[in-house]
């Protein structure tokens, strides 16, 4: 008996099972994008309506103020939240205590107390260009709310105690509910995004080694991945001090991210010296050299294909070791500079794979979660050059004496709105690579919500007599602008459409729908973030946060402060200061750097090559004996110091011929030296011979009109 054959779908429920198919991917990728968007929005809305809600039945005296503040803190993981609303609270807390005692100092001096505070201001900015995370936001916060507290207090300076403890308990009120719906409702932990970030830098970091190994990579490349590795490092770190906040976040695991940022910092500026080592020999046609180490390059390429585990690691050193004896034996007879050349190419891959074992141990130990026992490195800290805070302070106190002046000659009450809004957005913007970008994007949200504003307020708002309809009416505008804000490139007018509508759309205790007031009011806002943007225009225009020559001129600084400065820790010091500089000319230079962007960040690399090595030489003269080898090499670091000090050619020949006498001495006491300090020659000689090819860089290309 022949059994029946299977019914054959016919091709309509084939079309109709491909278009289901079709519709769920779809729906699941738009979703993968959206879903946390929407539930970004939806949290900051929650936030938003609950603190206004607990404001109106506290009765307080701002309503808004409590709204405001949980759209300032909605961020995307309750880390970030959590980070944000701890120096909110501390700034607003200060802030107050300091408009308290300006007033007290001026109750009736109008001039005196402008003066104070556009001082008090241009030193908070200062500190908030100085620090550029979010320590510099509770910076910001301690300015501008002297300022909003001391603005209104000039005509009855005997309500700024109310005024301050009203202002706190409004801020406080915000932050509380922010942080409560942020961290309950479907959190989204920040360490997660950490580990995320951690994984993607470890594997971006082994593919640009393999392809810079098997010279994949331009020159140009080379340079703009570094810069970009620059960016990560203290991306990192600002994730590392958001996750430091959230509940279940050990500070062991705080330890282990400092030290895989620390680690990768090792690694990548060893691997930098090996490749620019490699660049030179190929221009300048080191065919023997070449010969000898091209192989060894190439096995450690293949071996970076693998997964970097530390049975993994033993065998790529157990083969570099190999590799490199083979090297030796074949090297046979080489001149002395090719001697050299290999020399230092052998030390440096040897002291690459030592580097890159302790960056993989680091690395396998956090995603596999296993608490490490490491060493607590020097906190990376970032540097802003002292001409751009100085430039930020004087620009902040100058827009508040504007501002005031213009509000004594017009008369206009409005003008108090628009001293508070360009103080500010001032003090916020000092800290940005392209300030005028992010104050014309607030503008832009501001003019957007002009007419948005209006028609909620006298059409829909008028009409709402109870808080359910009144959320209704305002809830499509604040919706908008948080989603805006989850928008990158748009992140700014987001600001603008979240900020305007919650000064003037809701209501207080006692409300007046007057027009010719509601648009003075907006006009005046608008006003202040028009002066914000002038004055970021005119005033030291070039004195910005990763402007090309500061970053340069801070270079040469730190270049200097590695011949001189004390030695404890001073190497992750100057590798932090070099790399953050590094992150603030990536900022600023955005996705594609020009060609003098990248010309710095060449000169940088070069710098931190060489600062590295003179740190290096300095550890081996300070645990070195008396002697012709340990006066050499002092010799050295002083005429390095003095070139780096005043960069001219006849300083950078100097230093150059003073390396050779003391590459010579070493040699001489090589065949005689006691087997324990053979290691510490050859590394000596090694750092000599990277100090030297330094310098030549620095002086062939004439790239030392920087340091000026």
């Amino acid at each position: 008996m022949t059994s029946p054959r299977a019914a054959t779908p016919d091709k309509h429920q084939n079309a109709a099972r491909g278009a289901f198919h079709w519709f769920a991917s779809e729906t699941a990728a738009w979703y993968g994008v959206e879903g946390p968007r929407l539930m970004y929005v939806v949290k900051a809305m929650l936030a938003a309506f609950i603190a206004l809600w607990l404001a109106f039945r506290l009765e307080l005296d701002s309503p808004f103020t409590a709204l405001a503040t949980t759209i300032i803190l909605a961020l995307p993981s309750s880390g970030m939240v959590l980070e944000k609303a701890f120096n909110r609270l501390l700034g607003t807390l200060v802030g107050c205590t300091a408009s308290v005692i300006l007033v007290a100092l001026f109750p009736q001096s109008p001039v005196l107390l402008f003066s104070g505070v556009a001082l008090w201001i241009a030193l908070c900015t200062g500190g908030a260009a100085m620090h550029r995370n979010q320590r510099s936001y509770s910076f910001v916060l301690a300015g501008y709310t002297a300022c909003m507290i001391a603005v209104p207090a000039i005509d009855n300076p005997a309500h700024v105690f109310t005024l301050a403890v009203t202002r706190l308990t409004e801020v406080g009120l915000g932050i509380i509910v922010a942080t409560v719906v942020h961290d309950v409702i479907f959190p989204r932990r920040h360490s997660q995004t950490v580990m995320r970030t951690v994984q993607a830098r470890y594997t971006s970091f082994i593919g640009f080694c393999q392809k810079v190994l098997e010279h994949r990579l331009s020159p140009a490349e080379t340079e703009i991945n570094h810069l970009k590795f620059a960016a990560d490092i203290a991306a990192l770190e600002s994730g590392r001090a958001a996750a430091y906040f959230e509940a279940g976040h050990a500070s062991a695991h705080t330890r282990q991210l400092h030290a895989f940022n620390a680690a990768f910092m090792d690694v990548l500026t060893t691997f930098y010296t090996l490749h620019r080592l490699i660049h030179r020999l190929r221009a300048n046609n080191a065919v023997p050299v070449l010969a000898l180490v091209e192989p060894i390059h190439a096995s450690m390429a293949a071996a970076l294909k693998d997964d970097l585990t530390a049975a993994r690691m033993a065998q790529m050193r157990t083969g570099l070791a190999a590799d490199i004896a083979a090297a030796h034996a074949q090297a046979g007879p080489l001149e002395r500079p090719q001697r050299i050349d290999f020399d230092t190419a052998v030390e440096l891959l040897q002291r690459f794979a030592r580097d890159l074992g302790e960056f993989a141990a680091l690395y396998h130990g956090l995603a596999e979660d296993k608490r490490q026992q490491v060493s607590d490195p020097v906190s990376y800290t970032p540097r802003t050059p002292p001409a751009i805070v100085l430039a930020s302070s004087f620009r902040a106190g100058a827009t508040l004496l504007v501002a005031a002046g213009a509000w004594y000659w017009l008369a206009w009450p409005g003008m108090g709105n628009v001293i508070l809004m360009a103080t500010i957005f001032c003090a916020l913007a000092s800290s940005s690579p392209r300030p005028t970008a992010m104050v014309h994007q607030v503008l832009i949200g501001f003019l957007i919500a002009v007419p948005l504003c209006f028609v909620t307020e006298f059409w829909l708002v008028a009409r709402a007599d109870d808080f359910a309809p009144m959320v209704l009416a305002t809830l499509p505008i604040f919706a908008l602008g948080a989603y805006i804000t989850t928008i990158q490139k748009w992140a700014g007018i987001g600001i603008g459409l979240g900020l305007f509508p919650a000064t003037l759309l809701v209501p207080t205790n006692q409300m007046h729908y007057d027009v010719e007031s509601f648009l003075s009011s907006e006009l005046s806002l608008i006003m202040g973030v028009v002066v914000a943007y002038v004055m970021f225009a005119v005033v030291l225009p070039e004195h910005t946060m990763g402007q090309r020559d500061h970053v340069a001129a801070a270079l040469w600084h730190e270049a200097r402060s590695a011949c001189t400065a004390k030695l404890g820790r001073l190497k992750r010091r100057f590798d932090n200061r070099v790399r953050d500089l590094l992150s603030q000319l990536n900022a600023a230079s955005g996705p594609a750097p020009n060609d003098a962007a990248r010309a710095v960040v060449r000169q940088g690399l070069t710098l931190l090559e060489l600062g590295h090595a003179v740190i290096e030489l300095r550890q081996l003269i300070a645990a070195s004996q008396a002697g012709p080898v340990r006066h050499s090499l002092q010799q050295v670091v002083a005429r390095v110091a003095d070139y780096l000090q005043t960069p001219q050619r006849a300083q950078g020949q100097l230093a150059l011929e003073v390396i050779l006498q003391a590459g010579s001495a070493i040699r001489a006491v090589l065949p005689e030296a006691a087997n324990d300090r053979l290691p510490a020659l050859h590394t000596a000689l090694a750092d000599l011979h990277s100090i030297y090819t330094s310098l030549l860089d620095q002086i062939s290309t004439g790239e030392p009109r920087h340091a000026t």
